[in-house]
């Protein structure tokens, strides 16, 4: 029976990462891992910033929130897939399928702003330090997130309820681990011009202009460092933003190898596995980089993990 409108659609198919059986036990037991990993790395790194301190100013309080994020993205999408491979079953429901693009846009947005967010709070660190308590101030820091969530819930109710009225035919496998926008959009029988206008244009303005202010705050933050006389002070200034750096440097630079490799080999499967690397690799990186180059964060890690220990 053919299906001619949403109201007909009762399930999605997931493909996954692959449809060999033997692989499935071996993605199970890796992803599981880099969930936990991602979870309990993340968690960590709330609970020492809450729990110290040393470590109640902006640049942490970005952080943890950041972190909450993260976990948040990996549960979008994760914990999904895990059930279908352990039950064997691809389908996800379409109330399921709305959902889940919806909190994907509402986290992958709010991570490309806090990241935003996060530069310029490195910027004024470092540009301005003697007036970095009263520009970074708790109302500031509070607003910069309120409006990063507001503008990335925005984003995404706007995209989801544009699939609303779109009409569905009888092929509803999506060659994905999760309900990907664009790849639910090219199953609709209906005109999705405008999905598809929508989504390149918002992508690309909105990506543009946090990636531009990213840039634009680190050529500032260079050009103060090279004017610090001593290597040390230059050593130092740039530690200070050298994890946010690099977290920069992965997130973008695996989603920019996504969508140059999907526009490539305009393979969806191998765009799925390109996927893995920015939804569920990046957020499980992210402690590591923040921890390992960071001493305070590090002592801060310590001190958590002594008394965790203490109560054990």
């Amino acid at each position: 029976m053919k299906m001619d409108n949403k109201t007909d659609v009762a399930e999605f198919l997931l493909l996954g990462l692959s449809e060999d059986p033997k692989l499935q036990p071996f993605l199970f037991g890796l992803f599981l891992t880099i969930y936990l990993v991602t979870v309990l790395g993340n968690l960590f790194i709330i609970l020492a910033v809450s729990s110290d301190s040393h470590l109640h100013t902006p640049m942490y309080f970005f952080l943890s929130n950041l972190s909450f994020n993260d976990i948040c993205f990996s549960t979008t999408t994760v914990p999904k897939m895990l059930v279908n491979i352990q039950t064997k079953r691809k389908s996800i429901s379409y109330t399921g399928c709305l959902t889940q693009i919806c909190f994907g846009l509402i986290f992958a947005g709010l991570e490309n702003c806090l990241l935003a967010v996060m530069a310029y709070d490195r910027y004024v660190a470092i540009c301005h330090p003697l007036r970095y308590t009263a520009i970074m101030n708790p109302r500031l820091c509070g607003l910069l997130i309120l409006l990063s969530l507001c503008v990335s819930i925005t984003n995404a109710l706007l995209h989801s309820l544009m699939v609303l009225p779109l009409s569905f035919c009888t092929d509803l496998e999506i060659p994905h681990f999760f309900c990907e926008l664009g790849q639910v959009l090219k199953l609709a029988c209906s005109d999705t011009l405008i999905n598809n206008i929508l989504q390149y244009f918002v992508t690309s303005v909105w990506g543009g202009v946090t990636l531009l202010g990213i840039i634009c705050s680190y050529i500032q933050i260079a050009s103060s460092i090279l004017r610090i006389p001593s290597v040390g002070g230059k050593y130092k200034a740039f530690s200070t933003c050298g994890s946010h750096l690099s977290v920069v440097s992965l997130f973008y630079g695996t989603v920019f190898g996504v969508y140059l490799s999907s526009a490539a080999t305009l393979s969806p499967r191998k765009s799925a596995i390109a996927s893995v690397m920015y939804i569920v690799v990046t957020p499980m990186l992210n402690p590591f980089i923040y921890s390992l180059r960071n001493r305070d964060m590090m002592g801060a890690l310590k001190k958590l993990i002594s008394r965790i220990s203490s109560f054990c």
